[in-house]
């Protein structure tokens, strides 16, 4: 798409449209939590932004995302040393999926 270009929506562009939406609901994207099986919590930062992901280990053994987080840094978060951004975001994740994981059956891993 270009500001300047006519928009176009054909039979090719419909079949990609209908060809993605299948491909994204045939797996769930979020699946419920499940207090007796394992959790883990992933999270990363950059130079300006946090994410991260509470994950459970489902019947299958594959990891599904329960829920996730991203934030922007402030403009004194920006200026932290690395480590410090680091355990910036594991705090953060912890604060916001603290109700998720206190009553927890496992030990959950970061």
């Amino acid at each position: 798409m270009k500001k300047k270009q006519k928009w176009d929506w054909r039979i090719r562009q419909e079949k990609l449209f209908e060809a993605s939406k299948k491909w994204f609901t045939i797996e769930p994207i979020l699946v419920a939590l499940d207090l007796d099986k394992k959790m883990r919590v992933e999270v990363n930062i950059s130079d300006y932004v946090m994410g991260g992901v509470l994950s459970m280990e489902c019947e299958d053994g594959k990891w599904r995302l329960v829920v996730y987080l991203l934030k922007s840094l402030n403009k004194t978060e920006r200026n932290y040393k690395i480590h410090d951004k680091e355990m910036l975001v594991v705090i953060r994740g912890l604060e916001n999926w603290r109700h998720l994981l206190k009553g927890a059956k496992f030990k959950f891993k970061i």
